[in-house]
């Protein structure tokens, strides 16, 4: 899917409404995601899972760092998030339904903190990007 200008305006828009929370929305991500999804622990036996332990919070500053960089990046995602393609693809080996449990995650938990700020175009531009995050974060699996 391809994103419209409005679709970037309105991607830039919900991460500046995010502000400096968006490290903490993404371990609340995580959180909804593991209880969620419990599968999706498997790629993490070695963390605390308890919800919103250090560990979690930790690799949800992780997850929401690289979606800034995304973000930051929106007519190059494929060159920006290259390393992680690589790093999910060929060394965590990342089952990549994960991605879209994740994004749905994403999207809960932004529009949870949000409320009426997060409209029906910004959760519809923030699905596409998502998408699109998570096609360049495949894309090396094949």
């Amino acid at each position: 899917m391809v994103l419209s200008p409005n679709d970037k305006a309105n991607v830039k828009a919900v991460w500046d409404k995010a502000g400096g929370n968006i490290g903490a929305f993404g371990g609340e991500a995580l959180d909804r995601m593991f209880l969620g999804f419990p599968t999706t622990k498997t790629y993490f036996s070695h963390f605390d899972l308890t919800p919103g332990s250090k560990d979690i919070q930790a690799q949800g500053k992780k997850v929401a760092d690289a979606l800034t960089l995304a973000v930051n990046h929106l007519d190059d995602l494929p060159g920006a998030l290259s390393k992680l393609s690589d790093l999910h693809a060929h060394k965590l080996r990342v089952d990549p339904v994960n991605f879209k449990f994740l994004s749905h995650s994403l999207l809960v938990t932004l529009s949870s903190h949000l409320g009426n700020d997060f409209t029906p175009s910004f959760h519809a531009s923030l699905d596409k990007f998502f998408s699109n995050v998570s096609t360049v974060l495949t894309s090396k699996y094949r």
